[in-house]
């Protein structure tokens, strides 16, 4: 083995080992996926497509890849424009189409029999997802869009890629003292980054196998673009004690998605009128809300969760939360959606709507529970809000929820509190909720109106939710709606990186160059930044086992919420 360095970062409890060439050799008698991996690749580049194509498929998605394969709108980012040089390209996923999927009531209408497929292929050189929707009856393809600086979920046998190369790296079994096995590893097929590597610095697709030693993790960062183990990383952990046991799994999995993944439900209450559906990707989407008579929201859902640990090393995870089958999520929905009073002073003033999210052996290291919730009163205001229930991989997390708010399609007018006044913004643009920021004497930080004079006041989070005044510290982004691109109105893969630290968390990539948004449909980003913590007494985003009253293990969880309140215009407060 070549010699390593060891860097020892103690205040941060991080213990780095890095060393130059660690790809594992290509004729590694234990790396028999990694030499089929570059199998499938040479082959690809060598052949007419530089395409790898998704095996083990069903008739019906072989037959969607195809014709997929054969339109001109996948052939695109095959070569390079001036030398025509082929560029690895992989498909990722073939999924059943969803109603989430449609951009249009057209496209909806075709796929009404339920003959659609979600195509997904990833451009490695370009960093590129291309996602088309075909209708396998009619040998077509209805629509298509491609992302930028975006990476699907990857596929079953990348993943097991990943896992033989971590597993099989001597600087991990050096590290942990011993040869891991693959079923001891976590989180092996979600998206990760690495600042100051290819990962970061080249937007590279990195996952990081994790295993649990003691009180600590070591994540085995893997570069699949270059097939090889680029570092590890330790994080603290502390002892959560044993998961609680879940039965019954595949049986409520079929449940959820058949009655909450398949078809949208609508609910009629408190004089609200709205739909809600859980999705393959951007957790609980509430749709089409109105109250008495006026349109409220066009669809409301959070798209990612950006966990970032260590921010000087600038690694962590992007996680989708979503249905538990036919989805890209790495959190699933394990329970239904729970409608219920939303009570102040033991008096119903509205109702929410609040979806959990598991990893399947929280509150277990490296395993995540997340929450979105709805508030909706009686009066009119509706907030949106998330909340993380711990325990993640580490005890220095930052977690970045990230939600999309799109409002009614009619012409708005966004503006800010500033100076003493209200300041329209012109075009689109972001802002960062600060110790500085000024609020009215109400407390509203922002103000959507429409041209009549209705609309929102908005305020963030500032101590309102019982986080012990730990406010949301949110990043805000303002975007004009494009019906013609897809900015989020289907479902979005994972937009942006883990560990930004500053405003690139993916909805500013919708925002170039900047549109004039004044008497626009807009759609706002809401990306609050929560740092989690174990600290006896001020625990916050963590969860912990312990004995209770009938001397077996129950979870004790410290969630930390964070979400927007939308006040109508006029309401008194």
């Amino acid at each position: 083995m070549k010699p390593y360095r060891l860097l020892f970062l103690s205040v941060l409890g991080v213990f780095w080992v890095c060393q130059t060439g660690l790809a594992q050799p290509a004729d590694s008698t234990q790396n028999h996926l990694l030499r089929k991996a570059q199998a499938k690749i040479t082959a690809a580049i060598q052949g007419s497509a530089p395409v790898i194509k998704l095996e083990n498929l069903t008739a019906q998605q072989q037959f969607a890849q195809d014709v997929a394969l054969q339109h001109p709108f996948f052939k695109q980012n095959l070569f390079e424009k001036d030398t025509n040089k082929p560029l690895r390209n992989e498909i990722f996923g073939i999924y059943q189409a969803r109603p989430t999927d449609f951009r249009s009531e057209q496209i909806a209408a075709a796929c009404a029999s339920g003959a659609c497929f979600r195509v997904e292929m990833y451009n490695y050189p370009l960093n590129i997802t291309t996602v088309g929707l075909v209708n396998t009856a009619s040998n077509t393809m209805l629509d298509g869009y491609m992302m930028n600086q975006t990476q699907p979920n990857i596929p079953a046998f990348l993943k097991d890629v990943a896992l033989e190369i971590a597993v099989n790296a001597p600087e991990v079994a050096a590290a942990l003292g011993f040869k891991p096995s693959t079923d001891q590893a976590l989180m092996s097929d979600t998206k990760t980054a690495l600042n100051q590597t290819r990962c970061e610095r080249s937007k590279h697709l990195c996952v990081a196998p994790t295993f649990i030693k003691g009180d600590r993790a070591l994540w085995a960062i893997v570069n699949l673009t270059e097939m090889k183990l680029v570092g590890v990383r330790w994080t603290n952990v502390g002892t959560p004690g044993p998961a609680p046991k879940m039965t019954e799994r595949k049986f409520q999995n079929e449940e959820i998605t058949e009655k909450y993944c398949t078809l949208p439900l609508s609910i009629e209450r408190n004089g609200w009128k709205m739909d809600y559906i859980i999705t393959s990707s951007d957790g609980l989407q509430v749709s089409n809300a109105i109250f008495k008579g006026k349109p409220v929201i066009d669809s409301a859902k959070l798209v990612d969760w950006h966990v970032s640990y260590s921010q000087p090393e600038g690694f962590g995870y992007s996680d989708a939360i979503g249905c538990p089958y036919f989805s890209t999520a790495a959190v699933i929905a394990i329970d239904p959606p729970v409608v219920s009073d939303l009570m102040e002073n033991n008096q119903s003033v509205g109702f929410t709507i609040v979806q959990d999210f598991f990893s399947e052996l929280w509150p277990q290291a490296c395993n995540y529970k997340y929450q979105q919730r709805f508030e909706f009163y009686n009066d009119g205001r509706f907030r949106v809000a998330a909340a993380n229930h711990g325990r993640g991989c580490g005890n220095n997390g930052t977690y970045r929820p990230v939600t999309r708010i799109a409002f009614p399609a009619k012409p708005f007018t966004f503006s800010e509190w500033q100076n003493g006044k209200w300041t329209t913004w012109k075009t689109e643009k972001w802002q960062l909720q600060k110790p500085s920021t000024t609020y009215t004497k109400e407390g509203y930080q922002y103000k959507i109106q429409d041209a009549t004079g209705n609309g929102f006041y908005m305020t963030a989070n500032n101590g309102q939710l019982y986080d012990h005044k730990r406010s949301d510290n949110a990043y805000v982004f303002v975007t004009k709606r494009n019906p013609t691109k897809d900015e989020g109105d289907s479902d979005l893969i994972t937009i942006g990186p883990c560990c930004n630290s500053d405003y690139q968390q993916g909805p500013e990539k919708f925002m170039s160059p900047p549109e004039a948004i004044s008497k626009a449909h807009l759609v706002m980003w809401y990306v609050p930044q929560i740092r989690n913590d174990d600290t006896p007494g001020r625990e916050f985003c963590w969860a912990e086992s312990y004995i209770n009253e009938e001397g077996v293990y129950a979870t004790r969880t410290y969630p930390c919420l964070s979400g927007p309140l939308f006040v109508p215009l006029g309401l008194k407060p």
